[in-house]
């Protein structure tokens, strides 16, 4: 999966570029048809420890997913985006799987004589 990285108003390092890569390529064991993959990375001013700011959006055949997190580091914030992102596929295959199931089972239903 092609996945772009850009950090907002300030330098990513590349070993954080490099984990959130590996983080996100991983979720091709769930969906193999993942077209690409954009990151964002911002660092909200606030007072608050958990100002680093992760947004993932991959565009999958039909549809797209977003996920955003927001924790102390970058990594961690990645961690949590890419959970969601998993979770999000695994609804998406869940319901295509429910709906081509029953577009079969309407065919062959069709199909019949009474």
């Amino acid at each position: 999966m092609n996945i772009t990285v850009q950090s907002i108003k300030f330098d990513a390092d590349q070993k954080l570029v490099d984990f959130i890569k590996k983080r996100a390529n991983k979720l091709d064991q769930y969906l193999d048809n993942i077209i690409e993959g954009a990151c964002y990375l911002r660092l909200e001013n606030v007072e608050d420890e958990a100002n680093k700011i992760v947004e993932l959006k991959l565009n999958i055949p039909g549809n797209q997913l977003f996920a955003k997190s927001q924790a102390k580091t970058f990594e961690e914030a990645t961690d949590i985006a890419v959970e969601s992102l998993r979770r999000q596929i695994n609804k998406h295959k869940t319901k295509t799987r429910t709906n081509a199931s029953n577009h079969k089972e309407l065919l062959t239903t069709e199909g019949e004589e009474f």
